[in-house]
């Protein structure tokens, strides 16, 4: 991406924190760094900390938030570890595996991080340092709220970093939640004197209405606690920004309200596995002219159904024993008896597999599972996990095409369903294609955001259309994307210009 920028002698940071979890944070700040970065700014995002799901790699091999992928792009940069430099997936109730600089370092119970937290203080604001060194302007975005009062000790995810590097913040609250002034009013109650005192404004997210019938409520609001509301931000219809949490999962389903339902509409059901990761894998299917989407629980739900995908996973076995007690295995069998077809993605290819085992007990105390015997696979759990931007060709339906993707996945699979790939790197078979060409199954992530995958794709999946076909088969999700920021950018500048965000940074105008 092209990264040439505004040089500038003054170096910046601004923080935005949320009065709760999933208040926009991260749509903010992509917002606030495309802004800046249309006006010519030298400006990169961070986030200390992060706990996520959806994860990206980056071109060094390193493993990263979702959201800070895409606030990259903003930014017209690559994503890099600096940019988030501790991330959390959780794999249980109450751990996660931890993740610093890209790599993980194991995984650990809620208590014992708290508990390590200290030592990573340092390389959370060496990675800032760093950053800065870069950037003439850091975005960062904090993570759940600073009010939560449990976690205050040890905290490098929101007031914490913001009081150890000194840097203005401001706080942003949705008014879909209800109780809008309660939130920012509380969560600024809650803070201590130096952290009061570096809050530049509040902003209120997702307003519908007429914003005037807000005024009292912002003259309260001001009164109380001497900081101005920057912005009351319009919910912002049709945008579709990829998600990092799992509070937006229920956002592939919703995208679809206003799809054509009729027969004409490709119909692909993803399994809604508990423990599923990088869901924004379907993104693009979700956003798919022709495309309707499904995210299913039970096998009840998934009607009609031309593919089943069974995406990736972050505790594999996990998720397989709920598959197979829930009546999936029964459920993908019969839409394969009917003719329907079937896609493995990572821990999904994993699944459809012979067998699984975990002798190391990586993910459980299982130590080995059978899988759905629909390829013949064996998987061996590792601690060394693959993690690489991948370049591939894709040799789907008798037709070779470049694709990308990336690989983020701890297992090393064998077998002859290999022997007919659906995919060569560099020569080397990736995933599979079954005999009867029913079942494809890969290790690669994102490989739908590839705009020549998509028509392979409908094709494979016997998908025709009277109507509009050259717009399904032309769909290119990569310029979508580009095209969602800008439009996010340019429905937030109306109320947060760029001259009131260099006065929150503290830059000369």
């Amino acid at each position: 991406m092209n990264n040439t920028a505004k040089k500038s002698n003054q170096k910046a940071t601004l923080m935005v924190q949320g009065a709760t979890s999933d208040a926009g944070k991260s749509i903010l700040v992509t917002a606030l760094c495309r802004i800046l970065r249309n006006n010519n700014f030298n400006v990169a995002p961070f986030k200390p900390q992060n706990m996520a799901l959806n994860s990206a790699v980056t071109a060094q091999g390193g493993e990263i938030g979702r959201a800070q992928a895409v606030q990259a792009q903003a930014c017209k940069l690559e994503p890099s570890t600096l940019m988030n430099p501790i991330l959390l997936k959780p794999n249980s109730q109450t751990g996660s595996q931890v993740i610093v600089h890209g790599k993980s370092i194991g995984n650990m119970d809620a208590k014992v991080y708290h508990g390590y937290k200290p030592n990573l203080l340092n390389e959370v604001i060496d990675s800032h340092k760093q950053l800065n060194d870069l950037h003439d302007i850091v975005i960062v975005e904090g993570a759940g709220s600073p009010a939560e009062i449990n976690l205050r000790e040890h905290d490098l995810a929101n007031m914490g970093f913001a009081e150890a590097i000194d840097c203005p913040v401001i706080i942003v609250a949705d008014i879909h939640r209800g109780g809008v002034f309660a939130h920012l009013y509380g969560t600024y109650a809650l803070l201590s004197d130096s952290e009061k005192s570096r809050i530049k404004g509040f902003v209120i997210n997702q307003f519908r209405g007429d914003v005037s019938l807000l005024q009292s409520g912002l003259d309260w609001l001001t009164q109380k606690t001497s900081v101005p509301v920057l912005a009351v931000i319009p919910f912002i219809e049709n945008l579709h920004i990829e998600a990092e949490d799992s509070m937006q999962l229920g956002n592939l389903n919703s995208n679809n309200n206003s799809k054509n339902n009729s027969k004409d509409a490709l119909n692909v059901c993803v399994i809604a596995l508990p423990k599923i990761s990088n869901f924004t894998d379907f993104d693009a299917l979700s956003v798919h002219p022709q495309i309707n989407l499904s995210l299913c629980k039970t096998p009840e739900q998934c009607i009609n159904a031309d593919v089943i995908i069974v995406p990736g996973s972050k505790s594999v076995i996990a998720d397989l024993t709920w598959l197979t007690s829930n009546g999936w295995d029964k459920k993908i069998n019969q839409h394969l008896r009917y003719g329907g077809k079937v896609m493995g993605i990572c821990g999904g290819l994993q699944m459809l597999g012979n067998q699984i085992l975990d002798p190391k007990h990586i993910e459980s105390e299982v130590a080995q599972k059978d899988g759905l015997n629909l390829l013949d696979i064996q998987t061996t759990l590792t601690d060394q996990k693959t993690l690489t931007q991948v370049n591939a060709t894709c040799v789907l339906n008798d037709e070779s095409f470049d694709v990308t993707g990336y690989e983020i996945h701890a297992g090393i699979s064998e077998g002859k369903a290999f022997d007919q790939p659906f995919c060569l790197i560099n020569s080397i078979k990736e995933g599979a294609i079954s005999t009867d060409k029913q079942i494809i199954a890969t290790y690669l992530h994102g490989i739908f955001d590839s705009k020549q995958f998509m028509p392979a794709f409908l094709k494979w999946a016997d998908f025709s259309s009277n109507t509009n076909i050259e717009s399904a088969v032309n769909f290119d999700y990569q310029a979508f994307k580009e095209q969602q920021i800008e439009y996010l950018s340019q429905e937030v500048e109306k109320v947060f210009d760029v001259h009131l965000i260099k006065q929150c940074l503290g830059i000369n105008p």
